[in-house]
């Protein structure tokens, strides 16, 4: 190849080359040719040498050797070189390398040149490369041409202001006068980069954003002519006005009228108009319907606005672009918790999206279709989720049947029909559900009293039909072997009669024992439960006997173990088999220690959130909120534990436990120096105290004569300030010796300067005789804003005769 090929033939010859080592020849005899013209003083072919360098660079080749060639070219007083130059400058220059200072002049002296397209490559390299030096040095000159009569130019220097605001945020006062000016403009362009400046500086310092609300009327009248225009073919997209102008200048009201009521009343009526008016039927139209649809829910819009908001979501999901659907539903999910009932209208169409075959598409719905749970649908919505179970792809199985289970646990209409639902989870994806849903089944089950048979029948029947899900065929033998009774009878109201065998039940758990798909833990729970039946049977206790001796001399140390304790249970025993096997106790929850769905590393103390009235039982919290109330809760050298857990005192942590470094013993004492050694009750005290008087609230402690261990202690809140009360919480913390239960409150709203009371009931059960202690913390929301704080309470007055 020649030293004057042009660049169109060095294209040709590199893209004819057969292989990579052909092409990396070529181009390493072009760059040598080019290296050595460089070096010549005076060479008339310099812009075509750096055009074909930077061909070579886009192909990933180095280039660096070109850096000082564009230093030459942009001095340069030919145009065609100029333009190169700049080129060559950002391509191959950054803000971190020095030769970028060395054309800082240059840029200088081209942004006051005569003619307008020497203008616009200064400020295209500017806006591309320039950095923080720079845009200081060049600020006045932007700032000058922002009010340059050409639109050529204001459109151009309007986006170098906006990488200049970006790179030097205290810059942004320089140009505030001159983005407002620019609004003035006809130009599109113009008007698109003054919308953009505008918003960078909104977004970037506080006193412009208010500054900035004035302009909301102008910013309305042209949102307003754009959407009434008709068919312009420099600006119409699909039918739609300039759909780019359109979203930027959605997005600035967005940010203009959050929290501020005078801007989002102004622009209400635009909203609904654009809501209306615009077709959604091309992804143009659609784009502009979308920011309109985030502008409505970010700002303090009117309750029918946001209402026509959510329909627009819910006919994007009738769209056939994926996309459209997946955004749709994406942004449903974020305004459920304040706009349910009209998120509900479409719920429907919702769940047939669980049947779209793209993957992103089927797990936000499953995300959205959870969050529509409620009381009211728990039915309908459960039979949809538990189809969708069946037929999900892998991993999405464990998502699924964790929010099944949680929506079970929170709207169950009856026992029997929450165990029903965990049983067909358990069948259909028992591989996929968490751990803790084998002890929580197991507490449910225990608490049904008056469905322990038929709940046996039911799980005998899936155990013997497949015992490859592990969590089934724990929670059927485990019920096997407290209620095997029951399944002996064969008498069931609400299943078929199964005539069982003591033979036939023992089978079953030999299988499990015997299975290769048996993990240790299964194998634990056959095997107790075999031993459990040698006091529920009476004709084979003897094959009982063998089957546990077998397992003396197994691998598994852990079933070993347990096998040889039953060995001496059966030996030396033998009197007390009968009372160590008997059935197991109702379960409290908070021996458990987690929910469904939620796990944790350790269990915490005495602590229960108060709880609306309609609810029975503690609400589960992430163990996020968690920490945060330990941290509060605990004094301020306490630090807070990640991973806990809400529990009762009936799974407290004992002094062995806080001596060792497992992670329950890193949780301590939650209430730090309170004192647990065991005295008398405080002495007399008055009936009712004030425990806590603060910005008008005030609560007052009462106490109940304690039965035995127990103790009844009454809070009543009230509010003497000149401002109503809404949203009041209280939540306590005792030591953890002691049980803790928090009744509903009678109210969580306490309007100013009246004789409203809210009262709430807490139960003590202190067995030890403890001293007792309390944290109480109080939440609240008065004039918008929302009040914590705590108090200690030490002492307790003397109980009411």
């Amino acid at each position: 190849m020649s030293p004057t090929v042009r660049l169109q033939e060095m294209i040709r010859v590199i893209r004819s080359a057969r292989t990579q080592g052909e092409e990396r020849g070529v181009i390493q005899r072009e760059c040598a040719t080019i290296r050595a013209q460089f070096r010549q003083a005076d060479n008339g072919g310099r812009s075509h040498n750096l055009a074909k360098l930077l061909y070579v660079h886009m192909l990933g080749y180095p280039a660096h050797f070109g850096q000082m060639e564009c230093v030459r070219l942009i001095a340069s007083p030919r145009y065609n070189e100029k333009r190169v130059g700049y080129l060559g400058a950002m391509m191959l220059l950054d803000e971190n390398q020095d030769a970028s200072l060395l054309i800082t002049n240059s840029i200088k002296n081209d942004l006051a040149h005569s003619s307008q397209y020497v203008q616009s490559l200064a400020l295209c390299t500017l806006a591309c490369m320039g950095s923080a030096e720079m845009c200081r040095d060049l600020a006045p000159e932007i700032d000058r041409l922002l009010r340059a009569s050409s639109s050529y130019i204001k459109k151009k220097a309007t986006l170098c202001a906006v990488h200049i605001v970006r790179k030097v945020p205290e810059l942004g006062e320089l140009f505030t006068p001159a983005a407002r000016a620019l609004l003035a403009e006809k130009n599109h362009g113009v008007l698109h980069g003054a919308v953009i400046l505008i918003t960078e500086l909104c977004e970037r310092n506080a006193q412009t954003l208010v500054q900035f609300r004035e302009v909301v009327p102008e910013l309305v009248h042209i949102m307003r002519g754009l959407v009434t225009s008709g068919y312009s073919p420099e600006h119409t997209v699909a039918g739609i006005s300039d759909p780019f102008l359109q979203v930027r200048i959605l997005r600035l009201l967005r940010i203009l009228g959050r929290n501020n009521d005078t801007a989002s009343d102004a622009m209400n009526d635009l909203l609904a108009q654009v809501a209306t008016n615009t077709d959604s039927s091309k992804t143009a139209g659609s784009a502009v319907l979308y920011e309109t649809v985030l502008t409505v829910m970010d700002i303090k819009s009117e309750s029918g606005l946001r209402v026509l908001a959510v329909n627009i979501l819910g006919r994007f999901l009738l769209n056939n672009d994926r996309n459209i659907r997946y955004i749709s539903m994406t942004s449903l999910q974020k305004i459920v918790s304040t706009d349910h009932n009209a998120v509900q209208r479409h719920r429907g169409t919702i769940v047939d999206c669980l049947k779209d075959q793209d993957a992103s598409v089927k797990r936000r719905a499953l995300e959205l279709s959870l969050a529509l749970v409620s009381a009211i649908n728990i039915r309908s919505m459960m039979k949809e989720l538990l189809l969708f179970l069946s037929t999900c792809p892998p991993e999405l199985k464990s998502h699924a049947a964790s929010g099944i289970f949680n929506a079970a646990e929170r709207y169950a209409p009856s026992q029997r029909w929450h165990i029903d639902t965990i049983l067909h989870v358990l069948i259909t994806a028992g591989g996929d559900v968490r751990d803790e849903t084998v002890p929580n089944l197991i507490q449910l089950i225990t608490n049904a009293s008056q469905l322990h048979c038929y709940t046996v029948h039911k799980l005998y029947r899936a155990l013997v039909a497949d015992i490859s899900q592990q969590p089934l065929v724990q929670v059927a033998c485990w019920c096997i072997g407290e209620y095997g009774d029951s399944l002996l009878q064969g008498e069931c109201e609400e299943t078929e009669p199964v005539q069982v065998t003591e033979d036939d039940i023992l089978d079953a758990l030999e299988t499990v024992l015997q299975s290769h798909m048996s993990s240790p833990a299964t194998r634990g729970f056959a095997l107790t439960a075999t031993m459990k039946l040698s006091t529920r049977i009476t004709e084979n206790v003897d094959r009982i006997r063998s089957i546990v001796s077998i397992y003396g001399s197994c691998m598994d140390v852990e079933l070993q173990q347990r096998a040889v304790e039953y060995n001496a249970l059966f030996k030396k025993y033998d009197h007390m088999r009968a009372a160590v096997l008997e059935k197991m106790p109702v379960m409290d929850r908070s021996s458990l220690g987690q929910t469904n769905g939620e796990s944790g590393g350790g269990v915490v103390q005495e602590m229960e959130p108060t709880k609306p009235k309609q609810e029975m039982m503690v609400a589960p919290q992430p163990a996020s909120q968690v920490c945060d109330l330990l941290d509060l809760l605990s004094g301020p050298d306490e630090p807070s534990h990640p991973g806990s857990t809400l529990g009762t005192g009936s799974a407290t942590l004992g002094p062995a436990s806080l001596m060792t470094g497992s992670a329950g013993g890193d949780l301590l004492d939650l209430l730090g120096g309170l004192e647990l050694t065991p005295t008398p009750m405080p002495a007399t005290a008055p009936a009712a105290v004030t425990v806590y008087d603060k910005s008008g609230v005030v609560l007052k402690l009462s106490c109940e004569r304690p039965l035995d261990a127990s103790q009844t202690i009454t809070l009543t809140a009230t509010n003497t300030g000149d401002h109503d009360i809404t949203s009041l919480t209280l939540q306590a913390a005792v030591p953890k010796n002691v049980q803790l239960q928090m009744k509903a409150p009678s109210g969580d709203s306490l309007p100013a300067r009246s004789s409203a009371l809210v009262t709430q009931t807490v139960l003590l059960n202190n067995p030890n005789k403890v001293s007792l202690k309390m944290r109480v913390r109080l939440s609240y929301t008065s004039q918008g804003s929302t009040f914590q704080d705590t108090v200690q309470i030490d002492s307790f007055p003397t109980p009411g005769l």
